[in-house]
């Protein structure tokens, strides 16, 4: 599946609503540890089809990363039934984001 991009008109339906797992990268265009995992995301995304991958650029959403108390990029959020289930803060390795999940 394709990393979905999402902003806060369509978090909701998206993210929340969603029946399925959502790992949620709170990101920054400028951040180079966010460029490092963005490939490994788009890896997950491929080899995990009941997972949504989903990008919250922060510049852009500031207010919805506030929502969910991110001050450091990236930051990863395990989204099951509309909560958040999981975070990680950093570039971390494949295996540690298929463990949140």
């Amino acid at each position: 599946m394709a990393i979905l991009h999402v902003n806060k008109n369509d978090f909701g339906s998206v993210v929340k609503d969603s029946s399925k797992t959502v790992l949620v990268d709170f990101w920054a265009s400028w951040c180079g540890p966010c460029r490092m995992i963005a490939p490994v995301l788009e890896e997950v995304a491929a080899e995990r089809p009941d997972v949504k991958v989903c990008k919250v650029n922060v510049d852009e959403e500031q207010e919805l990363a506030i929502s969910y108390g991110v001050s450091s990029i990236p930051t990863l959020l395990v989204f099951k039934n509309g909560q958040v289930v999981n975070k990680s803060v950093g570039a971390v390795p494949k295996a540690k984001i298929l463990e949140m999940l």
